[in-house]
Formats: structure tokens, C-alpha cells, sequence
């Protein structure tokens, strides 16, 4: 999903038109986790890129995303620019803590 959403839509209400955008970014989200992944993969993971314009894109976290829209709202931007990209990614393995070992 690259995006640009506007916050300001006249006949909306502006905190109805933000509860749609962040409903429309978790149903993108639930799609894109719902797909079968590749071999060798274990989840879905999300690169993720925001910007308020003019300025440019910036990489930021999935779980930082819904407070950077907040952000933007808080501060009357009109607009932001979002992109969320889906990658099959595997998890690296554990790193088990070693066993204490007894002394005799």
C-alpha cells in the first residue's frame, strides 16, 4: 500500500475520516496477514515508510503507526503519505540461555 491520505474532507467529520483511514490500514494489514506464505517463510512481516508532505519518507515502525496519524492529525496536517509493503520474512532462531552448571 503506498497512500497519501487526506485528513480534511469537507461533508466529513474529521475524526470520523480518521477512524476510516485507520480502519482501512488494519484491514489492509489482516489481508495481507491472511495470505498463504512462501516456503521457507514463518510470518509477514511490514516495511513501513511515513511522511507528512513536504517533507520526505521516512522508514518507522508498524506498531508506531497509528500514533504518527495521530500526530499528524494533532497537528492540522492536511495530508500524510504512507507506505506498508508485505515481505514473507522467517524468524531467526532463539538463543537459549546456557545451563548453569553444578558444582561439586
Amino acid at each position: 500500500m503506498k497512500k497519501t491520505f487526506a485528513l480534511h474532507v469537507e461533508g466529513l467529520h474529521p475524526d470520523r475520516r480518521l477512524d476510516a483511514i485507520k480502519h482501512e490500514i488494519r484491514k489492509y494489514l489482516r489481508r495481507e496477514r491472511g495470505k498463504t506464505l512462501p516456503e521457507g517463510a514463518d510470518f509477514w512481516d511490514f516495511d513501513c515508510r511515513f511522511a507528512v508532505p513536504p517533507s520526505a519518507p521516512e522508514p518507522a515502525a508498524l506498531a508506531g503507526i497509528m500514533g504518527l496519524i495521530d500526530a499528524a492529525a494533532a497537528a492540522q496536517a492536511g495530508q500524510f503519505y504512507l507506505e506498508i509493503l508485505a515481505r514473507a520474512a522467517q524468524r531467526p532462531p532463539r538463543n537459549r540461555p546456557a545451563e548453569p552448571h553444578s558444582e561439586d
